[in-house]
């Protein structure tokens, strides 16, 4: 048993923060919550962990990330995309997923869970597309998910772009990842398949009804530019998410990622089916797809949690671009506002990817947790906390990190982990990436 003894807590996005109050964990959950003095009193005999100049919060929720990004981050590119299409067609697609092999998505799954850990996420969900890597390339992630400690929801974006035998093997990437998870464990798998217009009806029913069978969600990009809405319209005389609803497939077993272009009835059916959704504001930016109306979905009641895309993994950078970028676009600085970034980051990513009791510091619930340097150079109160952690804190302030009652970082240190052999590795595998190798 453990007592977890900050200077601040923050149990959850929604309730103000408390100084002078922790956390008791026992086994893999949190046990009791309250002052210092009221849990040193109660549990005297506890292993006691004093943080006084920190501030206590639940792990942060990666809800879209592609591990195998960061292979790609700095890559040789003889003509930049003018476009959305042209990013996928003539860069993302051939450069990238088509070149990727077992041993560089092992190598940059590894670093990158260990980055993200460092950062303070303890959850998160990948979607792998590596059309010569199947199959068993899920089942070596897994591996090294599980190596890492971490909470992680595994999936392959299976297409029909790469002809029908990599499409039966991509949906049978997933089935198979699935079944192979432990209900009760850390690592669960989702059905996912990429989008309208690299996937027919048929194909994505299938998919659907066999997520359905195995009790796992669905997962698909949408209109994260322009070109799927458009595309939509011209070959099923409506727009994306519309022609979801009448595949039957938009509804609360649904995550639609990125969601930038949308129409006004894409908003309202978005909230209306409860379909859960996930932003990556610095991705969408890079791209240049857009930015999306997040405000407005949350505000029709909508399910959002936020994501990294693999492509700047420290949260609390993601984190400001949400809180930053929604008040340029809508020229209100009320929007966004930090309680409600935070809780994307939490809670509201573990909701929309269906976990349970995860995102928030409630007896219960599970300790996944982070201690992050309260230092500021002015004073931290109950009414600025929030505003505080978004805008002035970084990976490097994280200094521990629990995931399910088990520590993963201390003292700043992802434990049991060579941060330079892991780099230096993942260095190499894009160097073979690179040159085609």
């Amino acid at each position: 048993m453990t007592l977890i003894l900050p200077g601040w807590l923050v149990a959850a996005a929604d309730q103000p923060p408390r100084a002078g109050w922790g956390v008791r964990v026992s086994g893999s959950v949190i046990d009791r919550v309250g002052s210092h003095t009221e849990l040193r009193a109660e549990f005297p005999d506890d292993e006691v962990v004093d943080a006084p100049a920190s501030i206590l919060l639940p792990g942060f929720v990666n809800a879209h990330v592609h591990l195998y990004g960061t292979l790609a981050h700095g890559i040789p590119v003889d003509d930049a995309p003018s476009d959305f299409w042209s990013f996928l067609e003539d860069y993302w697609w051939p450069k990238v997923e088509d070149a990727l092999d077992v041993e560089m998505i092992e190598a940059a799954t590894d670093y990158v869970c260990a980055e993200m850990l460092r950062s303070g996420i303890t959850s998160f969900y990948d979607i792998l597309e590596a059309p010569n890597a199947i199959p068993d390339a899920l089942l070596a992630q897994k591996a090294v998910v599980e190596r890492r400690g971490m909470r992680g929801l595994l999936s392959f974006e299976a297409t029909e772009r790469a002809g029908e035998r990599i499409a039966r093997q991509g949906l049978g990437e997933n089935a198979a990842l699935i079944d192979a998870c432990d209900p009760g464990g850390l690592v669960g798998g989702l059905m996912c398949w990429h989008t309208t217009f690299t996937c027919s009806d048929a194909f994505i029913t299938e998919a659907f009804g066999l997520a359905a069978d195995r009790g796992v969600l669905s997962h698909a990009h949408v209109n994260e530019g322009i070109h799927e809405g458009l595309w939509c319209v011209e070959n099923n005389g409506h727009r994306t998410v519309e022609h979801y609803d009448q595949l039957g497939v938009a509804g609360p077993d649904f995550l639609a990622s990125q969601c930038v272009q949308l129409s006004e009835r894409e908003r309202e059916l978005l909230a209306m089916r409860d379909v859960k959704i996930t932003h990556m504001p610095l991705a969408n930016c890079e791209v240049g797809g857009g930015i999306a109306p997040i405000p407005e979905l949350i505000d029709a009641g909508a399910t959002v949690g936020l994501g990294s895309d693999g492509y700047i993994n420290d949260f609390f950078s993601v984190m400001r671009g949400a809180f930053l970028i929604h008040k340029a676009r809508l020229q209100d600085p009320g929007a966004m506002p930090a309680d409600r970034v935070l809780h994307m980051a939490t809670r509201g990513g573990a909701e929309a990817l269906g976990l349970e009791r995860v995102g928030a510091l409630h007896p219960g619930w599970s300790a996944d947790l982070q201690l992050v340097d309260s230092t500021f150079p002015t004073p931290l109160t109950s009414h600025n906390l929030f505003e505080q952690l978004l805008l002035w804190r970084d990976h490097h302030h994280v200094s521990d990190v629990m995931v399910a009652g088990t520590w993963r970082v201390r003292s700043g240190e992802v434990l049991d982990t060579d941060m330079a052999r892991l780099r230096a590795r993942t260095n190499e595998q894009a160097r073979r990436l690179w040159s085609g190798s």
